[in-house]
């Protein structure tokens, strides 16, 4: 019957508004949640047909979709692990409650903000309960090949806020000029000597002492030096000896000509380094290649240290933690060392708004998502990591109030349609009187 059909009509039209008032009063409650993705609800009409000439009013129905690739505004903080993606691209997190339960990997959720702190344990957590989760480095700061379609890689990124730690020298890069006017006939021949502060394998502080002996010929000029290194750590014993020259030539006067090797590991002409062997284990000391003036060079009349660089540090407390727009997680050392200890990834799916929408703003892979694969940030589809950043609710407050009219008014219309049809039944019913 046509007025049974208006009747189901308007109980449809009751029901569909009613879901869109519930998302926007989720919308509105949210405004203020950072993160938070805004609900939509749409409209789709229900064709019943006709029949005999009349028509059937088939009614409508709503569907809701939560727009996760629809971002809110980025505003900047105070704190360096107050993490936003700028782009596409999720953080992957965990719930500390399944990260404590030790029960094997945590299920990994995706989010893309939030403010990270370490807890008690040393776990860069949020008030909500999330832990962050990434990738962990080797001791020398490389970050392995992990698999990047599954969180099988993923650890809570942890820190132990209380340790002690240091790291040993093993690599040194000299750029030194000798003078010429040292291997010169008639030159006083007096070594120059430098001592060189490195760490060994427990942080504390040694010295390899490099001695530079020109030699002096009777006449002319030699061009040519002897150096001696000696090791603090070994009781000052040598650990190498070389005997190098330099060229006086037109267009590489000063440069390195050969290296011979007297003791020591042997000189490798296509690094332009030697591997000398100190207490704690094997040191490369750079010296720059043949026919190049970027490390010992042999110019004019002073000796000048121009530039000496190595990697390893003192013992050091840990100061704090930041996270670069590449996801890389370092911890720095009051000694002013910054070690790289994680690397945060990026999820990116092809439906991002097929997700299964969690609490605290995270969110769940699915099948009407689409596999998820873990990209380094800023690689790929995926934007960048933004320390000292929150992202706020995608929700627009005055758009909200305008649906809000529009919803109500078309309940009430509903509602009116739902009145008539109930007066037109009650004239018919009064027929037979």
């Amino acid at each position: 019957m046509t007025l049974s059909s208006s009747l189901n009509a308007g109980v449809s039209g009751l029901s569909a508004n009613a879901s869109k008032l519930a998302s926007i009063s989720d919308n509105i409650a949210n405004s203020s949640t950072a993160g938070y993705k805004r609900v939509q609800t749409d409209f789709h009409s229900m064709v019943m047909g006709s029949t005999g000439g009349a028509y059937t009013a088939g009614g409508v129905t709503s569907t809701t979709v939560r727009l996760v690739d629809e971002r809110g505004p980025l505003v900047s903080t105070n704190n360096p692990t107050d993490l936003a993606v700028r782009g596409r691209g999720m953080l992957p997190v965990a719930s500390l409650t399944d990260v404590e339960a030790g029960n094997g990997a945590p299920t990994m959720m995706l989010t893309t903000t939030g403010s990270f702190r370490t807890n008690a344990d040393g776990l860069l957590t949020t008030e909500s309960g999330l832990v962050l989760l990434g990738f962990p480095a080797l001791a020398d700061g490389t970050i392995p090949a992990y698999p990047r379609d599954t969180s099988v890689g993923l650890e809570p990124v942890q820190f132990n806020v209380n340790q002690l730690t240091g790291e040993p020298t093993t690599e040194m890069n000299l750029g030194i000029n000798l003078p010429a006017t040292s291997t010169e006939a008639g030159a006083a021949g007096t070594a120059e000597t430098l001592p060189i502060e490195y760490f060994d394998n427990l942080g504390k502080s040694e010295s390899i002492s490099i001695s530079f002996v020109p030699t002096v010929p009777g006449t002319g000029a030699s061009n040519e030096w002897t150096i001696v290194l000696t090791d603090s750590a070994s009781g000052g014993a040598t650990v190498g000896e070389y005997v190098v020259t330099f060229t006086d030539s037109r267009t590489a006067g000063g440069a390195l000509a050969s290296v011979s090797t007297t003791s020591g590991g042997a000189y490798d002409a296509s690094t332009g380094s030697v591997i000398v062997n100190v207490a704690g284990g094997p040191m490369e000391i750079s010296i720059g290649e043949i026919g190049s003036s970027d490390g010992l060079t042999q110019l004019s009349d002073t000796f000048a240290p121009a530039s000496i660089s190595k990697d390893g540090s003192p013992v050091g407390n840990m100061t704090g933690v930041e996270i670069d727009a590449s996801g890389y997680v370092r911890a720095n050392y009051d000694t002013g060392v910054s070690r790289v200890v994680y690397k945060v990834p990026l999820a990116d799916m092809p439906n991002p708004n097929g997700m299964v929408a969690m609490d605290s703003q995270t969110y769940l892979p699915s099948t009407a998502s689409g596999a998820f694969f873990l990209w380094d940030a800023g690689d790929g589809p995926t934007g960048d990591v933004a320390s000292y950043t929150r992202e706020e609710s995608s929700t627009d407050v005055a758009t909200e109030l305008t649906n809000m009219i529009q919803t109500q008014r078309a309940y009430s219309s509903s509602a009116k349609v739902i009145q008539t049809v109930d007066e037109m039944l009650q004239e018919t019913t009064n027929i037979k009187r």
